[in-house]
């Protein structure tokens, strides 16, 4: 890797930093207290052997103009992204589990987590105890959120600004790596989010030091788009492609989520997106299993295209927004902003999404005022969808970070966990929504105070279109997300878990993820295309096929749901009944169907 301080084998430290157009960089170490001028090469790099230096020293650099900046590159910033960097010794931990290979995506039950929620303590130490009730749960994959550094000591880790740098408020980089480790003795996938669609408004000094990172050919919300398709931006995108292979092989996270990739800039022929994913594959995934999640917005299915082995050819998987808004709609009710694309039928929609993966497949969207969106996903496999009843994006974007067991019936929602948990696609849950914990899930961060003041009146005025925030004294009553006590009010609190309603949603999260694991999950290495859905009625029946009993047979999962909110009468489904909840099977030729029954069987080499 050419970024960042590198241990050399003979002794000392040789220190890199990428600034072209600039020709004196000058680096400090705080043991050395002096300023030591880097020897500028043709290609933009600077860089200085150091024989002295070792693990543990803290370092950064002077710019021309007296500016002093940490390594882009830093492994650890142990005071923040504005201070010092630290040489980490990468070989120092000692790992445990060298036997791991990873799981098969079939497998994948994902838990998505925040570090600094997750927890009383908010550490990776901390996190790591928990790992065991995960696991037993029934979840196989924990989907962490970004952990590179950010500014302050609370925040989301989408504003991160050094990348390779785990924030120092969770751990050192070794506590992470002991976490991951843990994680693999439990049988546990591991996914890092990573943000490589922009940097951090606060703490980047990328753009004083080496602002061909950035090409104003291409502008963003964040301003100039990252620079990976302009002049010189060969050396940018390996930035990005070095920092994917860090954390897989350095830290050995099993794969990686990618955050709104729909929002980066690249008009190259094989975008970075792509590279990314083939680096991977091409690299660790020789060896063990390596999986890669997008999130986009733009539901572009050639994203993920499956070879003739039924294996990725570019990511895994992509988190599936259409399902969630869908089932949103039918299990709250409500249909302000983008719900209304998913509201003049969404029994209908939401088994499209069952079925088929992404609802807008090309179709105009009405939200987005006609604006085509999405492209065909029909002739997938259905692992290749992340689905979920919530994220940390849906929760956290609400005012008071709602969470959906607060503003779902809790039939129809039970209804909801049961068509997602039991289908094909990859189910995904959000830490506490497992037990519906009573805790919000608030946007927190920690900037400075010009920027936090500017933070808290933007969200403040982002809500102001909703009329139940019209009135200045609503608006003021939205939690401050610089506010310590709206980071500490999301914490999960762990002891709900054996309370009342949240106990019994447990256990029908548990039973759920038993079934999955003991009977649908099996044959779910043989489904490789979409299923079929249609109304029968008021009913909403779901068809998938999947692999039979022997392995050159298939099966066909059948399911039927009532998110109406009267009894209805379906015909019964073939097959043998898998789970059932709600449903008079004794009615005569029909089964009675209450509000929020749902009902799954599997049927052996079905007659097409």
């Amino acid at each position: 890797m050419n970024f960042g301080a590198q241990l050399l084998d003979s002794g000392g430290v040789l220190f890199r930093y990428w600034a072209p157009g600039l020709d004196r960089i000058e680096l400090e170490r705080e043991a050395a207290g002096n300023a030591l001028a880097m020897q500028a090469r043709d290609d933009g790099w600077h860089e200085l052997e150091v024989p002295e230096a070792a693990a543990g020293d803290r370092y950064g650099f002077k710019l021309p103009d007296g500016l002093r900046v940490p390594d882009p590159a830093s492994r650890r910033n142990p005071d923040d992204v504005h201070g010092a960097s630290e040489v980490v010794d990468p070989h120092a931990y000692r790992w445990n589990d060298a036997e791991w290979r990873g799981r098969p995506w079939h497998e994948a039950v994902i838990y998505e987590l925040h570090i600094g929620t997750f927890t009383p303590e908010g550490t990776f130490g901390a996190a790591q105890e928990r790992l065991a009730e995960v696991a037993a749960l029934g979840f196989t994959v924990i989907e962490i959120m970004p952990v590179a550094d950010f500014p302050g000591q609370r925040g989301w880790g989408y504003d991160g600004v050094l990348l390779f740098a785990p924030d120092a408020a969770y751990g050192t980089p070794d506590e992470l790596k002991a976490l991951v480790d843990a994680a693999h003795a439990l049988e546990l996938t591991v996914l890092l989010d990573v943000v490589y669609n922009h940097f951090g408004p606060e703490g980047n000094y990328l753009h004083a030091g080496s602002p061909a990172f950035f090409n104003p050919a291409h502008q963003t919300p964040w301003g100039a788009a990252i620079n990976y398709d302009g002049e010189r931006s060969r050396t940018v995108r390996d930035f990005f492609v070095h920092n994917a292979l860090y954390w897989v092989e350095e830290f050995r996270f099993d794969g990686l989520r990618m955050d709104a990739v729909h929002a980066i800039r690249d008009d190259t022929d094989i975008d970075i997106v792509q590279e990314i994913c083939e680096a991977l594959r091409d690299g660790p995934g020789r060896e063990r299993e390596i999986h890669i999640v997008l999130e986009n917005d733009a539901n572009g299915s050639h994203y993920l295209l499956r070879d003739e082995a039924n294996a990725p050819r570019i990511a895994t998987a992509q988190w599936n927004d259409d399902l969630h808004h869908a089932a949103h709609v039918l299990v709250t009710g409500e249909r302000d902003g983008y719900y209304a694309d998913y509201a003049d039928d969404a029994v209908d929609s939401f088994g499209v999404a069952l079925a088929q993966g992404f609802v807008y497949q090309g179709q105009p969207s009405p939200f987005r005022n006609g604006e085509h969106r999405g492209e065909p996903s029909a002739h997938l496999p259905l692992a290749a969808f992340v689905s979920f009843l919530q994220t940390h994006d849906q929760v956290g974007n609400r005012a008071f970070g709602d969470r959906i067991s607060s503003l779902a019936d809790p039939v129809l929602l039970r209804a909801a966990y049961a068509c997602l948990l039991l289908s094909p696609h990859a189910p995904m849950l959000f830490m506490g929504e497992e037990y519906g914990a009573s805790t919000p899930f608030l946007y927190f961060c920690d900037f400075g105070p010009e920027l936090a003041a500017a933070v808290s009146e933007g969200r403040r005025a982002e809500f102001g279109g909703f009329a139940a925030f019209k009135d200045e004294a609503a608006r003021a009553s939205i939690p401050d997300p610089n506010a310590e006590s709206t980071f500490v009010a999301s914490k999960l609190r762990w002891d709900e878990r054996a309370d009342g309603a949240h106990a019994e949603l447990l256990a029908h999260v548990r039973d759920l993820l038993t079934l999955r694991r003991e009977r649908l999950m099996p044959r779910l290495a043989a489904h490789r295309t979409g299923g079929t859905h249609w109304r029968d009625g008021e009913a909403l029946r779901v068809r998938w096929e999947v692999g039979g009993a022997a392995p050159e047979r298939f099966a066909q999962l059948n399911l039927v749901a009532n998110f109406g909110t009267a009894p209805i009468h379906a015909l019964p489904l073939a097959g043998d009944l898998l789970y059932t909840s709600n449903t008079d099977h004794d009615a005569g030729p029909t089964w009675r169907l209450a509000p929020g029954a749902v009902c799954l069987t599997l049927e052996e080499n079905p007659i097409a």
